[in-house]
């Protein structure tokens, strides 16, 4: 009778996968024995696997320059990482090795980009996107970067004001400061408004363009940045938006000879489940594809293609861990494990937008299994997980006398740690884990060193001013 939790991945999905396989009842994760992990420094934790993020980013540049040869595309293509995702150190200097181009959501992102400058990490040939709505302070550190010989830096003009905070900031620059304008995309039938609060609608570009920035010898238009919320997506949608796009692009092209640059945003998503199948090669060679068919239509030649991928380029490097405490039958049908931290404090989106992982045990894939609810240890009701990716349900072995069961979720290395408060308050002073970071040198060999301790309840009534 095939009754054991191995059996049950085994008929539910294709298994072993890339990054799973299983060893006498243990999970392996990228060739990384886990239990061993567990042992060394204990749950809960969290994980980060460098050598992935290199791997997506090469994964994506290869993508896309086989579409461009595929497809006969006439631009190039720019990878820029998405630092919002994850702005931890060991993160960039990692994507940095990757002769890669950066995109900015803040002013503080900019103090971030001057310190891997001053860290030899990146040059003044660097493209930084800057993206978002943009203060006084935001502005300010753009002008000063670009004043400092950042002449790639590249300014997306999100809303009309800023042009105008822009050019009180930007004083006799030595070459033209190249720039860039969102367009604000219609959001698909189930958001509840219609178009994006972020850029400025399709309609004012080309008269924006024509009032604010043309006859304004500060600035070069060189790129227009298109983004749906929802993620690159092989929906009527998605191409719809997309068309439109490129349409926009082209009048500008007619009265712009500048304009060259075309940033789709990011929107490749972060593996979520053992049965995901998006085609990541098809999508790179359509979007190129219908970019080029439009672009040929009106005469128009192809941009330079951007993107700026965050949870695609650092999500699959990261997982936590966690051991089962407990077990409590609260009634007939609902029983419940419960971890040894909180969802809300160390996987918020599980919380805040109900995000689905792959979540699996780290032992005793060869005991039976049952259907079974996540619990945290913050006092809050929202403080579960209770459906898996691809089922309405967790299953998961059953405890056994006298060896603790362990759990991880994966794919965790994007915006967690930054919406949870990393190293300040978290709910119910439920202390923040500890972190470690995982690399293998080139004989394919393992190593780990410690990040980040557990948070101290010493740090936290500090910061609470006692």
């Amino acid at each position: 009778m095939k009754n054991k939790y191995y059996d049950l991945i085994d008929q539910t999905f294709e298994f072993p996968q890339d990054e799973f396989r299983t060893e006498d009842g243990e999970l392996y994760f990228h060739d990384i024995p886990l239990m061993e992990v567990i042992k060394q420094y204990g749950t809960p934790l969290k994980i980060t696997y460098l050598p992935k993020i290199t791997q997506q980013i090469q994964r994506a540049k290869r993508m896309f320059n086989v579409a461009i040869a595929k497809t006969d595309y006439r631009g190039t293509y720019n990878y820029c990482y998405c630092t919002k995702s994850s702005h931890f150190s060991f993160v960039l200097e990692e994507a940095l090795k990757n002769d890669i181009n950066l995109e900015t959501s803040s002013a503080f992102d900019i103090n971030l980009v001057e310190e891997l400058h001053e860290q030899g990490l990146i040059d003044e040939n660097t493209f930084i996107v800057c993206n978002g709505f943009k203060r006084q302070q935001y502005i300010e550190n753009i002008a000063n970067l670009y004043a400092s010989g950042f002449h790639n830096i590249v300014p997306i003009i999100d809303n009309k004001n800023e042009m105008r905070l822009l050019d009180e900031a930007v004083q006799n620059p030595a070459v033209p400061m190249k720039l860039g304008i969102r367009i604000a995309s219609e959001e698909e039938p189930k958001f509840d408004f219609y178009t994006s609060r972020l850029g400025i609608r399709y309609n004012d570009i080309v008269s924006f363009y024509e009032e604010q920035v043309k006859d304004n010898a500060k600035y070069s238009f060189k790129m227009l940045h298109f983004f749906i919320n929802t993620g690159i997506r092989d929906t009527a949608y998605y191409w719809n938006e997309l068309a439109k796009c490129v349409n926009v692009y082209c009048d500008l092209k007619r009265i712009c000879p500048d304009l060259d640059s075309l940033n789709i945003g990011g929107g490749f998503p972060c593996k979520n489940s053992l049965a995901a199948n998006y085609d990541y090669e098809y999508m790179a060679e359509e979007i190129l594809a219908q970019i080029k068919n439009i672009c040929t239509n009106r005469g128009v030649e192809e941009p330079n293609i951007f993107t700026e991928f965050g949870s695609f380029t650092v999500g699959e490097s990261g997982a936590t861990l966690y051991s089962i405490l407990d077990q409590k039958q609260q009634n007939d049908r609902e029983l419940w494990y419960m971890i040894d931290s909180s969802f809300i404090t160390t996987l918020p989106d599980t919380w805040g937008i109900n995000q689905r992982l792959i979540m699996l045990p780290i032992n005793h894939w060869d005991c039976e299994y049952q259907r079974v609810f996540l619990g945290g240890l913050t006092c809050d009701s929202e403080d579960y997980y209770n459906a898996d990716s691809h089922a309405n349900a967790i299953f998961l072995p059953k405890l056994q006398k006298d060896s603790p069961l362990y759990i991880g979720f994966f794919h965790t290395g994007a915006y967690q740690e930054s919406l949870g408060g990393y190293g300040g308050i978290q709910h119910c002073l439920i202390p923040a884990p500890k972190h470690i970071i995982i690399d293998k040198d080139d004989d394919g060999v393992y190593t780990t060193k410690l990040f980040a301790k557990e948070q101290s309840h010493k740090s936290m009534l500090k910061i609470l001013g006692y």
